[in-house]
């Protein structure tokens, strides 16, 4: 960049945007991905090409329109989604988070989050100019109950964020507790499931019972991640405030209907998220199994475990062709934390073999 160049930015562009660090997306190619909490498996070749000859039928000359009414009908059969609620679809979750947020943007209002956490909540609180209250979890990653409703009876938050499962935690938190802050909260909660695929609750019934409870979900880790379709749950009357900020025509026509036609074959994805959910016990098992590794309890695509050096057996995995996400510096209670995604059997055991060994050269 140029004297000239910097000069200029630095007059029309914010400072704390020019201070950020952009999202870092490690280069994967030849290698073992095992880092982004993503569905490993591809559709079967015929549904490959039937999908293909359908998304070749699409009207590209046009803006997308009624696919889009007919996918948010579609997503609310397929999510249960209780009487008196509407739906929203926003290009992955990270654009529903966003807007949300924005909607809050009031002078005083806060944003309150568990740490750790998704990296999203906090990053568009403070790109908003919102304060972010960040509430640290036990060291064992569960919900710090009376510290979580100590904050909220402090800061009064406009904004609360719960994902259920969490990232990158992968646990589901106690019920109980998270049932507390809803009913102590002053504003929205946001029940994040991102993971329900591979979880064995949910959180239909607190939508069903609390009028200020969005539930957030996306079709990234159904099996649809290169698609974007992240969808937003709600009272009528919320939805209808927070939607009038959605850019008009935010879900492409290509994207709608791939993700149509992966609702129509919902059983592909439910077998392969069974094949995961297996898939993730060995994993454990195995994990336990290792000296010096400790995993966390999951109810998602994805394991943390605790290592003697987590940048070190990053190194050696990722010069044995894995690459997994050395979350260590996140946060202090994830010192020495890696997160690894379940893949296919034959992936897992790629895994655990780059794992044993980088293991063996501390």
């Amino acid at each position: 960049m140029t004297a000239s160049l910097a000069q200029r930015l630095a007059k029309v562009l914010r400072a704390d945007v020019m201070g950020l660090h952009g999202y870092a997306v490690q280069p994967s190619a030849g290698m073992v991905k095992v880092d982004t909490m993503e569905n490993p498996f591809s559709l079967p070749p015929a549904l490959q090409q039937a999908l293909g000859e359908r998304l070749g039928r699409v009207a590209l000359n046009r803006y997308p329109a009624e696919r889009g009414d007919v996918l948010k009908a579609e997503l609310a059969r397929h999510a249960q989604m209780p009487e008196g609620c509407d739906i929203m679809l926003g290009n992955g979750s990270d654009e529903l988070i966003s807007l949300l947020t924005l909607a809050c943007d009031v002078p005083g209002n806060v944003v309150l989050a568990p740490l750790p956490g998704f990296v999203m909540y906090e990053l568009s609180a403070r790109l908003q100019g919102l304060k972010f209250v960040g509430v640290p979890t036990t060291p064992r990653f569960e919900l710090d109950g009376p510290a979580m409703l100590a904050a909220v009876r402090e800061h009064q938050p406009a904004l609360v964020w719960l994902a259920y499962p969490n990232n990158p935690t992968a646990n589901l938190w106690d019920d109980d507790i998270i049932d507390a802050i809803i009913e102590a909260a002053p504003g929205l909660v946001v029940m994040d499931e991102a993971y329900q695929p591979f979880a064995s609750r949910d959180s239909l019934a607190r939508l069903q019972r609390h009028e200020h409870v969005l539930l957030m979900r996306t079709m990234s880790k159904f099996g649809l991640a290169g698609v974007r379709i992240g969808y937003l749950i709600g009272r009528q009357a919320v939805i209808a405030e927070v939607d009038k900020l959605r850019p008009p025509f935010n879900i492409s026509v290509l994207n709608a209907e791939a993700a149509l036609f992966a609702l129509e074959h919902v059983e592909e994805y439910e077998a392969q998220a069974a094949v995961i959910r297996s898939e993730r016990a060995r994993l454990m098992a195995e994990l336990q199994a290792l000296d010096g590794v400790e995993p966390f309890p999951s109810e998602a695509n994805m394991i943390l475990a605790r290592v003697p050096d987590a940048a070190k057996v990053f190194a050696g995995m990722k010069a044995r062709g894995v690459l997994i996400k050395n979350v260590s510096g996140l946060h202090p209670l994830l010192a020495r934390c890696l997160r690894i995604t379940v893949g296919t059997p034959e992936e897992n055991t790629q895994m655990l073999a780059a794992l044993r060994a980088a293991l063996q050269d501390l």
